[in-house]
């Protein structure tokens, strides 16, 4: 668990297919093992005032995406924001595919790089 300072913003992708689920999916457990804090990539596009002050005051955003259509990432865009650390999980393997669930096993492999990665480059930055 990170303590001390601010955690770090992550936004995913959360559209319809398996791969942009697994997106929304990796942001929530990061969210919920308190890695990361989630907040509304679909705020950010709707140019939700509250959402766009609290991308703007992050110290730090990590972006997932479930396919090439990179549409967290683009969203960050839009806002003159980039990511410390992105993730699009088409270059993981992840297939894209209409009308099913996502792999849960592939998930949470997935999931244990990202958390990792995250621990060991939060390290310099927070108080594990």
């Amino acid at each position: 668990m990170v303590a001390d300072k601010k955690l770090p913003i992550v936004y995913s992708c959360s559209g319809c297919s398996s791969a942009a689920q697994m997106a929304n999916y990796l942001a929530l457990q990061l969210d919920r093992g308190k890695l990361a804090e989630m907040s509304c990539i679909a705020g950010l596009g709707g140019d939700v005032k509250k959402m766009v002050k609290v991308a703007k005051q992050a110290t730090t955003i990590i972006a997932i995406d479930g396919c090439p259509l990179s549409c967290a990432k683009a969203t960050l865009k839009r806002h003159g924001l980039e990511p410390a650390a992105y993730y699009q999980l088409a270059d993981m393997g992840v297939k894209k595919i209409q009308h099913v669930d996502f792999d849960t096993q592939s998930a949470d492999e997935i999931l244990e790089i990202i958390s990792d990665n995250l621990i060991s480059n939060m390290k310099d930055t927070y108080i594990i």
